[in-house]
This record gives C-alpha cells, structure tokens and sequence, in this order.
C-alpha cells in the first residue's frame, strides 16, 4: 500500500467491548449493552476515516489483548496492524506505544476511538508541524484533557505522574512541554463522547 506519509504512524489506543467496562460514564442513561455497542460503533466509525485515504500506516493498539475477537475482526476489515497495550497505567501505555511507533517511524500521533470532532485535515496538520524538531502535537478536548498527541521522539515526562481522566490533564501537559523547552503546536479543541450530553452531541451531527 502507498501512503502520502510513509514515515509516519498513527496509533489509535482501543479498549476491548466488554459490557459495563467500555463508556462508563453513559451508564447512567444507557445499559452496559447499549454503552458497549456505542463503543463499538465510534470505534468502527473511527478507524473508517484514519484509513480511507491511506494518509499513514494505522496501528491498532488492544486493551487488554490482541486476541479478542473485536479486534482480529477489525484487523479483516481494515488496514491495520494490531498491538499489544503495555503498561500500569494509561501513561505507561501512551509512552511505551510511542517507543515501540518511534522505533520504526519519525512521526507518531495518538488518539482514542471516541473523538467525532476530529478531522483528516487534524491528521494532516499534525504530521506538517512534527517535521519540527523537538515539536509535540496537541488536540485539547473541551473537557481539559486532549483527544490527540504526536511527538517525534519519546518524552516519558510528558505521561509520567498524570491525573488521567481529570480536567487537568492538558494544562499540566502543556506545561511539561514548556517546562522541557519543547515546542508545541495546538490543534483547534475538538470534543469526545464521554458523557450522555456528548452522545446527544454526536448523535446530531
């Protein structure tokens, strides 16, 4: 397969649809069931427009296991590799993943599989800032964390010690950056479906 980005490598971090362990935070409208297939769903959704115009080769990373039949079942039906989540904590994961992508590719970008908002252009525009030196990439979410991340070199500091899943998450990101002399291009603030008010949300556009 030809990519307009060859040397680049988009990592897209995916939970396993287990009932009641996906989309929590819709519990309190929707069954386990229902949160489950909206998962499955933005998940399908997502990996649908990352690899439809070949921008970069597309890393599907697995939460808890590979072998789940979600996964090798997206794996059949587009054109990702998948790998294996390593890590404690969600930090670890994040760090480790841009090790392994940093090893074999000059850019790397990060996202989730619950971000309607982002765009291919998003993509694009991430990847021309990484051809910065000591450049790192943000999306940040309206919530206060942020939806994508791209680096050209590991930076452990970056995700060691984060308040994931709090409304700090960006700023204090943001700071390491800074702190680290860094320099950082901000993507326009996307949203994620997290909450019933974003499933409304999504469910409108």
């Amino acid at each position: 397969m030809t990519y307009q980005y060859p040397d680049a490598v988009l990592m897209v971090f995916c939970k396993a649809p287990i009932a009641g362990e996906v989309k929590t935070r819709l519990l309190t409208q929707l069954t386990p069931e229902q949160a489950r297939q909206i998962h499955i769903e933005l998940t399908e959704r997502t990996l649908q427009w990352v690899t439809q115009n070949s921008l970069c080769p597309v890393q599907l990373w697995c939460m808890p296991s590979t072998d789940h039949a979600f996964f090798t079942a997206l794996a059949q039906a587009y054109p990702v590799i998948l790998q294996q989540q390593q890590g404690l904590d969600l930090g670890e994961r994040m760090h480790n993943a841009f090790c392994l992508g940093l090893d074999s590719y000059s850019r790397a970008l990060l996202i989730g599989c619950d971000c309607p908002s982002l765009t291919e252009q998003d993509l694009e525009e991430t990847l021309t800032a990484l051809n910065q030196p000591q450049c790192c990439v943000l999306g940040p979410a309206e919530d206060g964390g942020y939806v994508l991340i791209g680096l050209n070199q590991p930076h452990y500091e970056l995700f060691n010690h984060m308040p994931w899943g709090t409304a700090l998450v960006f700023e204090r990101t943001y700071t390491r950056i800074q702190q680290n002399n860094l320099g950082c291009h901000l993507l326009k603030q996307q949203w994620d479906v997290d909450t019933p008010k974003d499933l409304a949300r999504y469910r409108g556009t």
